[in-house]
């Protein structure tokens, strides 16, 4: 499709996809104005005359030459070829006019630094962006504390501060802020660090990584020891056994994902500015290095769109990839300077440095449809390829911006290079960032992630959906093999490759994130950083029967392809998934559980509770274990709909207790759930009646010994088996649409279907 087709397309309404649209009126990307909601064209008509406005106002462009670009950048979003981070589509022509995704913020020694980075973070996450901090520069716990006399908290006490004020202030009045802590190696206090979220109430408004350094590696590399130094001091406290330490990394990403690990040294060694400081901290999923009071702003082309058929081959369009990175860099570029940002020194900082991240998404339904297999040399070669060509254009762009306009104002030395040539208008150009939603909104599949399943599971009210990959179905229905029941069976067993009436080479073609070996996942991540500027994001998928020495290998792997850090996942690790035990058979049926049968006589307490309904009375009775069984809650003298909704509350978590929930999972849920009438009991909140019931389970629960009743096994269908143990794992349901589309993903937990994410 060339740039004047754009008018012949089928309105977006049409195009896109149900999901796309629910995205945008869910996620409010399409404002309101005089009691009218914007269509989507209204929207990317919207974005593109906010962000071309700054060629008159800012560069002194004509009214045409503006009105051309406007055009320009609305074409490339209303095709679908290339979209901005969420903030622009949300922000851009709005009240706000925040545009930036994410943050860096300083944190130094100092009481005064630590809570004026608190101060920041909470204006940053008001405004909706996501916040990265490196908490290597305080001093450790135990330490000395000059002023006072007194010994230091440590990193980690300032970690949970940060945790509860995130939790706190919702971004936008919408989602709760994401974060990135980090601690060096190095650190005296690396050790807690590394173990801080294996309890996974722990820490949930961040992502944890390890900041390794070469030293560290080399040290691993001799099976030799490291020191430990104080950064108050810069002295060293102490030696370790690096692969000692090595091995808690390990230890800690296997049993939950977490930390993850950042190559600093390698980052830094990339920094184009090292005179205005060192790089030590990232953005919440790791792709976008950045310095203090930096922000990244993010877009990402369809690679998915960037086909052509010559002679009936399907070949990549590089014409139309070269056009629309072109129009995308000037784009973004131009997004630096409409954009609004929370703090001088933001400000100053980023139209200073003009850090600019140009992705892709679609890559895994751009190899479908030139016939490569996701794992398979000839898919490196094409990441390679393509990301390279697409680097190459992007610096051209930038080169060329810098000569309409000048290179980046912190720019040292010269302003050409040893040929002449002027220096980039952008200090960064390109960076792979997660495309979660984006990725939904174009109907693709997300970043440089294979794709999520072939057939997913979604319930709406009493309604039982399957999404079918369009690509899957299409090939299927005309090869002739497509079926209602086959369609079930690759359901229920999680993969194409279990099911024997798909032809082999399609199930060589459609592979999903767990019939990949992790080798394959590191080599392409490492395909890709090659070519990017930044940083890659990319989850390491490894099945829940992987070992530790299976993780230890890809994070070995990754540093030696070049990688600046990794993520990795074991499917089943994270308390966002259904854990899946046992021989995957149930005599109850597909997905039953048989709940325990309840005893004539149990024993319990009962509670009052105020709430803004009246008194409630809640009782907790227990198992023959001493543990809870089962919850009645009534309130006083109320009636109708107070009434029943609590009662059914109590019934609804009796029932998760008999069939074997863990307790906390309740109080999880039910905490902090508001109404419009809260109330104070002893000076706490009580939010609801809800929270009320919450409230009391949890100081039950801190009453008592830690739970020894068995876990129950929670067997889904005819799952596939290995040795007795169901090996394909469920990922849960998403909180948003219900589906069963929900995956670790670039860091995050996002459902594929609606494009829910925890990152925002």
């Amino acid at each position: 499709m060339q740039p004047d087709t754009i008018d012949s397309l089928p309105p977006l309404t049409e195009r896109l996809t149900k999901n796309a649209l629910k995205v945008l009126r869910d996620r409010r990307y399409l404002k309101t104005t005089d009691g009218k909601t914007e269509e989507p064209e209204d929207m990317f008509r919207r974005v593109a005359k906010n962000i071309a406005g700054v060629e008159a106002s800012v560069y002194g462009q004509s009214v045409e030459a503006t009105a051309r670009i406007e055009d320009d950048f609305y074409r490339i979003m209303a095709a679908l070829e290339f979209l901005p981070n969420s903030p622009t589509l949300m922000n851009a022509g709005g009240e706000l006019q925040q545009l930036a995704a994410c943050f860096v913020v300083p944190i130094e020694d100092s009481m005064d630094s630590i809570f004026e980075a608190l101060k920041s973070a909470a204006l940053i996450h008001k405004s909706g962006g996501g916040t990265g901090f490196d908490f290597s520069r305080l001093r450790p716990e135990g330490d000395v504390v000059g002023s006072t006399g007194g010994v230091a908290s440590g990193p980690l006490s300032f970690l949970r501060a940060f945790n509860a004020a995130t939790e706190a202030v919702k971004q936008g009045g919408t989602r709760r802020g994401a974060n990135m802590g980090i601690l060096r190696v190095d650190h005296p206090n690396i050790v807690k660090f590394i173990t801080a979220k294996e309890d996974h109430k722990e820490l949930t408004n961040f992502n944890l990584s390890v900041a390794i350094t070469d030293e560290f590696m080399e040290a691993l590399r001799v099976d030799g020891e490291y020191g430990l130094v104080n950064p108050r001091t810069g002295k060293e406290v102490t030696r370790l056994r690096a692969k000692e330490v090595f091995d808690m990394i390990v230890d800690a990403a296997w049993k939950s994902g977490e930390p993850g690990v950042v190559f600093i040294d390698r980052i830094d060694a990339a920094n184009p500015t090292p005179q205005l400081g060192h790089i030590t901290s990232t953005n919440p999923c790791g792709e976008q290095p950045l310095l203090p009071y930096e922000a990244c702003n993010l877009g990402s082309v369809n690679l998915a769109l960037m086909i052509k058929e010559e002679n009936g081959v399907p070949r990549v369009d590089f014409e139309r990839l070269e056009r629309v990175v072109r129009t995308a860099v000037r784009f973004l570029d131009d997004v630096i300077d409409a954009g609004r940002y929370p703090l001088a020194e933001i400000t100053r900082m980023v139209r200073g440095n003009r850090k600019i991240g140009l992705g892709v998404m679609g890559f895994a339904d751009l190899l479908i449809q030139l016939g490569i297999p996701y794992d398979s040399w000839d898919a490196l070669r094409t990441a390679e390829e393509l990301m390279s060509f697409i680097h190459q254009q992007a610096t051209a762009a930038s080169v060329e911006l810098a000569k309409e306009r000048g290179p980046f104002p912190n720019l040292a030395g010269s302003v050409f290079d040893r040929n002449g040539t002027p220096r980039p208008r952008n200090a960064t150009i390109t960076t792979i960032a997660p495309t979660g939603t984006l990725a939904t909104i174009a109907g693709c599949s997300s970043g440089i992630e294979p794709i999520f399943a072939v057939c997913s599971e979604r319930h709406i009210l009493d309604s039982r959906l399957i999404e079918v990959n369009t690509q899957f179905e299409r090939i299927a229905k005309e090869r002739g093999f497509y079926s209602e029941a086959l369609m079930e069976e690759i359901l229920a067993k999680g993969s194409v490759h279990h099911v024997e009436s798909v032809p082999d080479d399609v199930k060589r073609l459609f592979v999903t994130a767990h019939d990949i070996a992790p080798e394959w996942h590191v080599r392409l991540q490492a395909a890709f950083q090659r070519y990017t500027d930044n940083a890659v994001s990319k989850t390491i998928n490894f099945a829940q029967t992987a070992s530790r020495d299976d993780i230890r290998r890809a994070y070995l792997l990754g540093y030696e392809q070049g990688c600046k850090g990794l993520t990795v996942y074991r499917d089943g690790s994270r308390e966002t998934q259904v854990l899946v035990t046992g021989t995957g058979k149930s005599t109850g049926g597909p997905g039953r559980v048989d709940r325990r049968p309840r005893p004539d006589i149990v024993y319990g307490m009962t509670r009052k509770m105020s709430t803004g309904c009246g008194s409630l009375y809640i009782t907790i009775n227990e198992d023959e274990n001493g543990q809870p069984f089962e919850i009645f809650a009534q309130i006083g003298k109320a009636g109708g709909c107070a009434s029943s909704q609590t009662e059914s509350t109590a019934r609804l978590c009796s029932a998760l207790l008999r069939l074997g929930a863990e307790p906390d999972l309740i109080v999880k849920q039910l905490r902090g759930i508001s109404c419009h009438l809260p109330t104070f009991v002893n000076g706490t909140k009580v939010h609801s009646c809800a929270d009320a019931i919450a409230q009391v389970l949890e100081d039950y629960l801190s009453t008592k010994k830690p739970a020894t009743t068995p876990k129950v096994d929670m067997p889904i269908g005819n799952l596939p088996t290995n040795g007795g143990k169901a090996v394909a794992m469920t990922r849960g349901a998403c909180s948003n649409c219900g589906s069963s589309a929900l995956e670790h993903s670039e860091g995050c937990v996002v459902c594929r279907l609606c494009g829910f994410s925890e990152c925002g």
